[in-house]
């Protein structure tokens, strides 16, 4: 079984996000991928605007949207407060799934910072990375080598092409703040969900 990790704040989750996993199942034959709302990322000092129940609820609403999604607690908030750092992440999941082929899904932007990730050596062995740019943040080959990979390493790393879905979260909660119900950008279970909670005002 082929099987992504897509961990994120989803503060909320949004058709960007469905769109980028869509494309990343398709293109690379993965079976699941398992959206993670994280509890708390170590490379974000502020809060997500949203409880980690919100959160989770409105990703278990929008999975639906895919035979080959699912949401996962695999990196819900940890009881003593620390951060959730992917490398124990995945630890866990090749426990849980020891004849997986394990992936991870991220953004370009994130991952050109994976040097400053809790053990990036370690992470580059237990996954293969699928790295996704973004419309405003392409990914070339030369930027890639900035991280001084290995050649094996390398062929660990898969490039997503560009997903033309410029739908920012950040975005959508300023609007959503505004009482603009963001027709299009949500999924629509999420969205009633929002308005029924009133969440982001």
């Amino acid at each position: 079984m082929r099987v992504a990790l897509f961990g994120g704040t989803f503060d909320p989750i949004h058709r960007g996000h469905l769109a980028i996993a869509g494309a990343a199942a398709d293109a690379f034959a993965l079976d699941r991928v398992l959206f993670a709302p994280v509890g708390q990322q170590p490379l974000k000092s502020e809060s997500a605007a949203a409880s980690f129940a919100d959160r989770l609820e409105m990703t278990r609403l929008a999975c639906v949207a895919d035979p080959r999604f699912a949401v996962s607690t695999v990196d819900a908030p940890r009881v003593d407060g620390s951060p959730n750092y992917t490398v124990d992440t995945l630890a866990a999941l090749a426990c849980e799934m020891p004849s997986a082929t394990l992936f991870v899904l991220t953004g370009a932007d994130s991952f050109l910072d994976l040097r400053r990730w809790r053990s990036p050596e370690r992470l580059l062995e237990l996954a293969e990375w699928i790295v996704v740019s973004r419309p405003d943040f392409p990914l070339s080959d030369p930027q890639l080598a900035a991280l001084a990979l290995t050649a094996s390493q390398r062929a660990r790393v898969h490039l997503l092409p560009t997903v033309q879905e410029e739908v920012s979260a950040t975005d959508l909660r300023l609007r959503l703040r505004a009482a603009d119900p963001c027709p299009g950008l949500l999924p629509a279970a999420v969205a009633e969900y929002i308005q029924s909670r009133a969440l982001y005002r």
